[in-house]
This record gives C-alpha cells, sequence and structure tokens, in this order.
C-alpha cells in the first residue's frame, strides 16, 4: 500500500465572551476570526491540491466548531465531512466553568485535582489518544482505498478536524513520550496542523507540524483546553 498522510486539524477560535471551558458543550460557534482561520486553512489545503496533492477524506469531531472549521476545506476540495465521534473533545469535570486560581481553590473540586497524570478531572490520555489513533489508522486505510491508485505526488491525505488535547495527547504517544503535560506548553495553536506521515506498510515515519494561520494567532482567545 501507497504511503498516506493524515492530518490532525484543530479547529479554529471559538465565540466564548465569558471564557468558559467549553468543552463539549453544544453550540459553541466559531467567532468571527475563528471563521477566518478556517477559510485560510481551506485555501492552504487547495493551494496544496493545485499543487498535486491529493486530499481524498475529510473527517470532524461532531461538535459544531470543528464542523464549521471543517465547512470551508470540504467546499474547497470538494469533500463529504464525514462526522467522526471517536475525535471528539475530552471529557473533562470542569466543563462549562471558568477555570480560576480562585475557583480552583473551592474543596468541592479538590477530589478532582489529585491525580494530574491520569488526569484525574477528565478522560484518562491514555483513552484519548486510543480512540484518535484507532481513528486515524482507519482514515488512513480510507484514504487508501479511495485514491483508487491516483495518489497524488506524495500518497493521498485525509483531515480529520478535531481538539487541542486529542491531538496533543495522540502527538505525544505517537512519538513515544510521556502523556502527562503542562497544558500551556502544548504545540497546537488554533487551525494548527499535526501530520502524521505512514509508510507503505502503514508504520509512522514521522510527526509534522504546522501554523497556516499564523498570522491570525495574535490576539486570538487562549482558554486553556479549549
Amino acid at each position: 500500500m501507497p504511503q498516506a498522510t493524515v492530518h490532525l486539524l484543530r479547529h479554529g477560535e471559538v465565540h466564548n465572551p465569558d471564557g468558559v471551558l467549553y468543552g463539549r458543550l453544544p453550540e459553541f460557534h466559531l467567532s468571527e476570526l475563528g471563521r477566518e482561520m478556517a477559510q485560510v486553512l481551506a485555501a492552504h489545503f487547495a493551494d496544496r491540491a493545485a499543487q498535486g496533492a491529493r486530499f481524498v477524506y475529510l473527517a470532524s469531531s461532531p461538535l459544531v466548531r470543528a464542523q464549521e472549521t471543517a465547512a470551508p476545506a470540504a467546499e474547497a476540495l470538494q469533500l463529504q465531512i464525514h462526522t467522526d465521534e471517536r475525535i471528539i473533545e475530552a471529557e473533562n469535570y470542569f466543563q462549562g466553568m471558568k477555570v480560576t486560581k480562585a475557583e480552583l481553590k473551592r474543596p468541592r473540586h479538590w477530589p478532582h485535582l489529585i491525580n494530574p497524570l491520569r488526569p484525574s478531572w477528565g478522560e484518562p490520555y491514555k483513552e484519548q489518544a486510543a480512540r484518535v489513533r484507532a481513528a486515524v489508522q482507519d482514515a488512513r486505510l480510507r484514504a487508501i482505498e479511495l485514491a483508487a491508485g491516483d495518489y497524488g505526488t506524495n500518497g493521498p491525505e485525509a483531515i480529520m478536524v478535531s481538539h487541542q488535547l486529542p491531538i496533543w495527547a495522540t502527538r505525544l504517544s505517537a512519538e513515544g513520550r510521556p502523556l502527562w503535560h503542562d497544558p500551556r506548553k502544548r504545540e497546537c495553536t488554533l487551525t494548527s496542523i499535526t501530520s502524521l506521515v505512514f509508510d507503505d506498510a502503514g508504520a509512522l515515519l514521522r510527526v509534522e507540524y504546522s501554523e497556516p494561520a499564523a498570522a491570525l494567532l495574535p490576539g486570538a482567545a487562549t482558554t486553556p483546553g479549549a
């Protein structure tokens, strides 16, 4: 089978005036800046396609911010958006709250803070990485099937629109690094692309990272875990 690449695309900026950790809550739409980011990413993929890249599969988390990020790329590449529950945002006890130092000092939260290695406040990092990596492998195989022998310049490529923490946990897992980390040090900005490149046998060759919308990042929201 040919080499294939699966791109994990983080969604764009979300309209979140209260600064809450929105997690899996519904109806958190992209902001105006987030929509602009999504358009920039669509143009980036379209430019690569014009240069010979073969994008054949597009999937998104079911959450609206991911679906809205995927929509311009779907139009630009003439692809259908497939919804994959496995690349949804991580579960989080603090969902819906504005997580501040004062809030974290409330005794009722302490049982959820005892084990940052798991972490105790939400879905275990190992489970996040496992579900996303399974989705990535399925996307890789689906891309090869859909390419039907027309592999472009670097093999068929798939795009999966997901969320910061699941993407970061997947990258750490793929690179063999510990999954526990400081959330402030994740290399996974809004609409960044974490690319998993596989060889002919389906083994991971390398992980690549890029920020096509870097020019739009200054001033964007920085809510942790968003």
